[in-house]
Order: C-alpha cells, then structure tokens, then sequence
C-alpha cells in the first residue's frame, strides 16, 4: 500500500517539470515605468511641516526626472525613494512638532 495520497483536483510534476519564476527583462529600447518623483507630498511637506527635511525631499524628488530621461534608471528609483523617505519623515516631525506645541503651548 502506497503511503501517498493524491487529491483529484492535484495534481504532482516531477521537479524537473516545475515552472520556473524569472525577473522581468525589458527589450531594447523598451524601459519600465517612471519612478514617481513625489514632488507634490515634499513641497506640502516643505510648506506645512518640517523645512529642512521637505527642502532635501524637493532636491531629489527634482531628481528624478533628470536621471530617468538620462538612462539612469537605477538612479532614478534610488532618488525616488529617498524623496519619498525625507517626504515621509519630514511629515512625521512636523506632526510630532505641532502635537507638542498644542500640548505644551495651547494654540
């Protein structure tokens, strides 16, 4: 007696007939999408928030473009993200400052 149950609805491929996952490859010419370069969230960010932080979120989320159209893709997702984390952590300190100041101050 076979210890191995087979379901109906299953069914089992050798390992040599498994599918196989590949990264995505792009043709000649074809690149993939343009990163978005958050510009809108760090000049909110700028204005209502945290300056410092939100003026480094502008400088790179101004990046963006300049790097995707160059070729650099790479380099384009890198300043997109680093956009969006200076956007991100500007929002929280200004949140965090504004919160203290209620409580502290009353405004």
């Amino acid at each position: 007696m076979d210890n191995q149950h087979q379901f109906p609805n299953q069914q089992q491929q050798p390992p040599y007939q498994q599918q196989a996952y590949y990264q995505p490859h792009y043709v000649q010419g074809q690149r993939p999408p343009k990163p978005n370069n958050h510009l809108a969230w760090a000049i909110l960010s700028t204005i209502f928030c945290c300056l410092p932080l939100g003026i480094v979120s502008i400088v790179y989320s101004s990046k963006v473009d300049g790097l995707y159209n160059a070729g650099d893709i790479a380099g384009a997702y890198n300043a997109a993200s680093k956009a969006s984390n200076y956007a991100l952590w500007g929002t929280i300190i200004g949140f965090i400052c504004i919160l203290c100041g209620i409580c502290v101050g009353g405004l």
